[in-house]
């Protein structure tokens, strides 16, 4: 194990010479990259790929994977201001990441709200638009409303994780301060504020017209953050390398399998009848396990042995991400794997932009229908377009207008 020392990251930088890492991983990049590409299928209405992403065989999906990586993003981000600046400095760093994120999410509503409009204004379609997602309450009322988005009060539904990233970024500095007396009262609160959520306490209201709660819990969702965040600072040592970790691991995603949300029983009953009976048995408690809202045990159980086999595939540094050698094979593979490194390392420009672009491209499929040629039509423009934006966001990022010394 680690020694860990409560301090470390409030010492001066010449006393932490074993800090962790203040370069990106590759493997980080690398997997919250598939996750962007996994979020935006998911989010293109009735897309028939969404059958086939990992949600539909276990209890996790990629949002776990996006939060994992967004809190081993903010180690480095932000766990350097912390270690060089102080705790004053490293908050006001966190405080304008929040203020960043607070507007992306008031910029997608009022874009997508404001498109749902658009197209309903036309008269040219058989469905309204803005009924699809709920939206019509906001159009009602807009007065109150208004004041209910910008308050986060009123969270539709599908503006729901960008609050509750919110939320989770301004317990950092809570956290930060707890470790500096010690990482397991640090530890020990961020367990204790998760198992309070799962008891409903916690849950934060949605919307002023009924008893709706936040879809995501920031309360529940941040064990999953800070899990993410204390490896890559170096709070929790890293697992070993262990095969009987590794069948362990790929044991509980199998059996999970059929608690997955694809029709859960449906083959299960086709193929065995009486197993089928037998895991109904179960199911009251695995759903309530498994709750998304609050992030259920067995979700974080899930996902973590998940990223253990992902970990233990990409190698030490990520080195098996890495074909080497002249082939075609290898040469596609480089591309391929710098193509999802520069989404992952834009992941929130192109989370943005996803979920806008999805409902645009759920309106080209109504019209044009869904069969195979279409929806790979459809999804893979969605995949070309979150590409061109983490390229664009990274280019502006770059700022080329700048003289270089």
């Amino acid at each position: 194990m680690a020694t860990i020392s409560p301090s470390s990251d409030f010492a001066p930088a010449a006393a932490t010479a074993a800090a962790p890492a203040r370069t990106r991983d590759p493997r980080l990049d690398f997997y919250r990259g598939i996750a962007m590409f996994i979020i935006l299928i998911a989010h293109i209405p009735n897309d028939p790929w969404a059958r086939w992403i990992p949600a539909r065989f276990g209890y996790s999906d990629a949002t776990e994977i996006f939060v994992f990586c967004s809190g081993m993003a903010s180690a480095i981000a932000f766990g350097g201001a912390f270690l060089k600046k102080g705790w004053w400095m490293g908050t006001a760093r966190v405080a304008f990441r929040i203020w960043q994120v607070y507007w992306a999410h008031i910029c997608l509503f009022f874009f997508v709200a404001m498109t749902m409009a658009a197209l309903d204004q036309t008269g040219a379609f058989e469905k309204t638009y803005i009924s699809s997602l709920n939206l019509q309450h906001f159009f009602k009322d807009p007065a109150s409303q208004m004041v209910g988005i910008f308050t986060l009060t009123y969270v539709p539904n599908y503006f729901d994780i960008l609050p509750m990233y919110l939320v989770v970024l301004a317990l950092m500095p809570l956290y930060m301060a707890l470790y500096r007396v010690s990482f397991w009262l640090m530890a020990g609160v961020c367990v204790a504020i998760w198992l309070v959520a799962q008891t409903g306490v916690l849950a934060l209201p949605a919307e002023p017209w009924s008893e709706r709660q936040w879809f995501f819990n920031p309360f529940g969702w941040q064990l999953l953050f800070f899990t993410g965040f204390a490896f890559m600072r170096g709070w929790i040592p890293a697992p070993p390398v262990s095969k009987t970790l590794i069948w362990v691991a790929v044991a509980f995603l199998i059996l999970s399998a059929p608690f997955g949300s694809w029709k859960v029983f449906s083959w299960i009953n086709n193929a065995a009848p009486d197993l089928g009976a037998v895991l109904r048995k179960g199911w009251p408690l695995t759903e309530e396990l498994r709750g998304k809202t609050e992030f259920g045990l067995l979700r974080y159980v899930h996902f973590l042995a998940l990223a253990y086999l992902g970990w233990v595939a990409a190698g030490e540094k990520g080195h098996r991400l890495i074909a080497t050698g002249h082939s075609v094979g290898a040469r596609i593979w480089q591309a391929l794997l710098a193509v999802i490194t520069k989404v992952g390392q834009q992941s929130l420009a192109v989370f943005v932009f996803s979920m806008a672009a999805a409902r645009l491209i759920g309106v080209v499929l109504d019209q044009a229908g869904r069969d195979i040629a279409t929806v790979f039509a459809a999804n893979m423009i969605g995949f070309a377009m979150i590409i061109g934006v983490a390229y664009l966001a990274a280019w502006f990022k770059s700022q080329p207008w700048r003289s270089k010394k």
